[in-house]
């Protein structure tokens, strides 16, 4: 982080942690944000608050609470008393977390760019990848009601679900609420850039094409083999953004349509309702690699190959992977696996307050490895945690020579040692998944091009 250690004068633990609150906060606009006069809290010590809330690492949320309010009446002795429920305190961010969140991402937004601009580009171009998954909550009526899977089914899936007797122990596993998260980060430092939550059946394209306004013109975003569809990638590139993702089996593709000026991996994707819809054909680049274990097919809206080569296609997609080092460290090293609100209302507020927590972490580290010209991706998220949690706990103590919290972050980093993998062959994955296949790639018919060439003289006209 760009603070710099303290003076010798200051000497507890806490001043350290105040000045990382500040700096995470600095560039906010409060001005829209406007409580109760008889309110105790003011927004950036409601921010405050929750990021310092959802950095504890106590066991429940109200021993979470205890904990932050005696911290920020230490913070903040001249402010007068703060609302000492956790009931109050919950209610306010219920109602306030919505807008304070877009406020603190807006900056930190800002901040990725500004204080890290070696990172910000990747082989030419600002890429981001988009992922979903799923996070557990306990079992009340309240998460049942709001984040159920609703179970509608296509009539193939039902068809299929028939052949199957279902028990009444398996129907209610079933019925297990969970969240549905879907995280749009960005590739060159690693940290979060959007997300959508919702029920367990949410469409993840859906919620990727809710975030698009939030990126950046001409970026380019990565998915997996999730996200295919002609709607989809229409809606994407007709933004002004590109697309590079992964394709199976279940896609088809046309070569020799005659659309644009082709070249050796140009195809398009125009199932037969778009085309009947007189909506124009989708063209892309299409690059096929080995996999550890099949052939790995993408597809690229960035069509030249001087812009984007077939290797730099193949190292973002690699790339696109560290999303699931996100999820790896929200849910196992932070914690957040299962969430512990009982009401569907708070758990939107733990959840939204601990990706932005997150974040946070994330990019103080981030800042101070770059000024040490550190690859973020030697990132220990685990020392990153401890070292904020160190503070959190010791916030009365007396700071120890070279365990600043600055010194402490430019510490989390991994070792150079390479480990190899610990799978045993005698217990193999409970889970197997299927490969994505290959897409089916046809030459495009004499009515085809026919068409095509009609709609290209239609929309020049």
């Amino acid at each position: 982080m760009p603070h710099q250690d303290l003076s010798p004068d200051v000497a507890l633990n806490s001043r350290h942690l105040e000045k990382a609150l500040q700096w995470l906060l600095a560039g906010t606009d409060w001005k829209t944000i406007l409580f109760r006069h008889d309110c105790t809290w003011t927004p950036p010590l409601l921010v405050r608050a929750a990021l310092l809330w959802a950095w504890s690492d106590e066991q429940t949320l109200q021993e979470r609470f205890v904990t932050t309010h005696r911290l920020m009446a230490h913070l903040f002795p001249h402010h007068g008393p703060l609302a000492g429920s956790s009931q109050a305190f919950m209610k306010l961010l219920r109602r306030w977390t919505v807008p304070l969140v877009y406020l603190l991402t807006t900056a930190l937004r800002k901040r990725i760019r500004q204080t890290l601009p070696r990172q910000w580009e990747s082989c030419g171009l600002v890429v981001y990848g988009v992922d979903g998954s799923r996070v557990e909550l306990p079992r009340t009526q309240s998460h049942e009601t709001a984040y159920a899977p609703s179970f509608k089914r296509s009539i193939r899936k039902r068809r299929h679900r028939r052949q199957r007797t279902r028990t009444a122990a398996g129907a209610k596993a079933a019925r297990v609420p969970q969240m549905w998260l879907t995280t749009l980060f960005h590739v060159g430092t690693g940290l979060p850039w959007d997300w959508r939550i919702g029920p367990a059946d949410s469409s993840e394209r859906e919620h990727a094409l809710q975030m698009l306004q939030d990126l950046p013109e001409g970026s380019l975003m990565t998915a997996d083999a999730g996200f295919v569809g002609y709607d989809f990638a229409r809606k994407v590139l007709g933004s002004g953004r590109h697309l590079l993702v992964r394709v199976g089996a279940n896609v088809k593709l046309l070569r020799k349509l005659g659309f644009v000026r082709e070249s050796q991996g140009t195809v398009y994707v125009w199932p037969d309702e778009a085309a009947k819809r007189l909506d124009p054909p989708l063209v892309f680049r299409l690059i096929v690699a080995q996999g550890p274990r099949s052939p790995i097919s993408l597809l690229t809206s960035v069509r030249d190959p001087k812009i984007l080569s077939d290797r730099a296609v193949l190292d973002l997609y690699r790339k696109r992977w560290g999303v699931e080092l996100f999820y790896r460290t929200l849910k196992q090293t932070f914690g957040r696996r299962k969430l512990r609100s009982l009401s569907s209302l708070n758990a939107a507020v733990e959840l939204e307050w601990s990706l932005v927590g997150l974040w946070g972490m994330g990019l103080s580290v981030a800042v101070e490895l770059a000024k040490a010209q550190v690859p973020l991706s030697r990132i220990s998220m685990a020392g990153v945690l401890r070292s904020f949690r160190r503070l959190i706990r010791d916030y009365r103590h007396p700071v120890v020579r070279g365990q600043t919290l600055c010194a402490m972050l430019r510490e989390s980093v991994t070792d150079p040692y390479e480990r190899k993998n610990k799978a045993s062959r005698d217990y193999t994955r409970r889970k197997k998944e299927r490969p994505a296949g290959s897409p089916k790639i046809t030459n495009a018919t004499s009515q085809q091009i026919d068409q095509a060439r009609r709609l290209k003289l239609l929309n020049r006209g």
